[in-house]
């Protein structure tokens, strides 16, 4: 069988060397290699190529090299072919690890901080104890799920809302439409980690601004489209909302001048709250390989009427 990755070079060299340690008899390419196009069984790719059936026509497989879908046209792709999400432990710890921070920095008021420093003020403001602060989590899938374990951890009044109805220990669980406003008044941090589909572009706008408590944070992990940039500038100037934390956008990068770059109520980070990392996607690939061929449902399987 063959394999082929089409995504970032450097980690696709990291990918062949370990799929010749861990899996040599599967023949690994490094687009633009690909080998004999008829022997390709299975794809890795951000952004697959154009015209995949014919380019590919016994490829079997196509696996997301991230966590999210939103990068691919479904449309474009053969009907019946699996799309397999990338849900591996390098990627769920980074994602852990930049959502901390980035509560924990609203949660200690570190914006404010920083802006006193560069205005060389000294001001002291009131510690609130983590349980005092109530952290909203919109999406309970295997990031959101990592992610409230954490910040519960730290002693934070911890809440999550989906789509569908999910249980999660120590956390309060809201579903649907019906409960979002319930969900967002009781919410001083609002973490986004949903996937982008037609119900989630544009879902952060000035509806959801207006329904969370005065001068709440915004972290932003999902991806660009969620969020209606106007909604939220207008949000910050009024002190609806406090700060931002952003590290998805639209576009990506952001243009040169754009208002996000330099307005003193937001962080702007580059996409990189948490990246697939080689070492531990390649055992999550080769063990859905093992249940591929078994016959057996491989974890992070795209259910394409819901686009995740």
């Amino acid at each position: 069988m063959a394999f082929v990755y089409k995504s970032d070079p450097v980690r696709g060299a990291v990918w062949a060397r370990l799929f010749a340690e861990r899996a040599p008899q599967v023949a690994f390419h490094v687009w633009p290699e690909t080998g004999d196009p008829a022997a390709v069984r299975f794809l890795a790719a951000w952004i697959p190529p154009p015209d995949l059936a014919r380019l590919f026509p016994n490829l079997e497989v196509l696996f997301s090299a991230g966590a999210g879908i939103d990068q691919f046209d479904l449309s474009a792709l053969p009907p019946d072919l699996p799309i397999v999400r990338m849900i591996e432990p390098g990627l769920v710890r980074g994602m852990v690890e930049y959502v901390c921070w980035a509560v924990l920095g609203l949660h200690r008021d570190m914006p404010a901080y920083l802006r006193d420093q560069r205005a060389e003020a000294w001001t002291q403001l009131r510690v609130l104890p983590a349980a005092g602060r109530r952290v909203g989590v919109l999406g309970l899938g295997v990031l959101g799920c990592a992610v409230l374990e954490q910040l519960r951890g730290f002693g934070f009044d911890c809440a999550g809302w989906s789509r569908s109805r999910h249980a999660v220990a120590g956390v309060a669980c809201f579903a649907g439409k019906g409960e979002l406003p319930a969900f967002l008044a009781r919410t001083d941090i609002l973490v986004c980690l949903l996937p982008l589909t037609a119900d989630t572009r544009g879902m952060l706008d000035a509806r959801l601004f207006a329904g969370l408590p005065q001068g709440a944070g915004l972290v932003q992990v999902g991806r660009g489209p969620q969020l209606v940039e106007a909604d939220l500038r207008a949000a910050l100037d009024a002190g609806q909302i406090g700060h931002a934390i952003l590290d998805v956008c639209d576009p990506e990068p952001l243009p040169p001048g754009h208002w996000l770059w330099q307005h003193p109520k937001v962080w702007l980070t580059p996409h990189i709250a948490s990246m697939t990392q080689p070492e531990s996607a390649v055992e999550v690939v080769l063990a859905n390989l093992r249940r591929f061929e078994a016959g057996e449902p491989m974890v992070g399987l795209v259910d394409r009427g819901r686009g995740y």
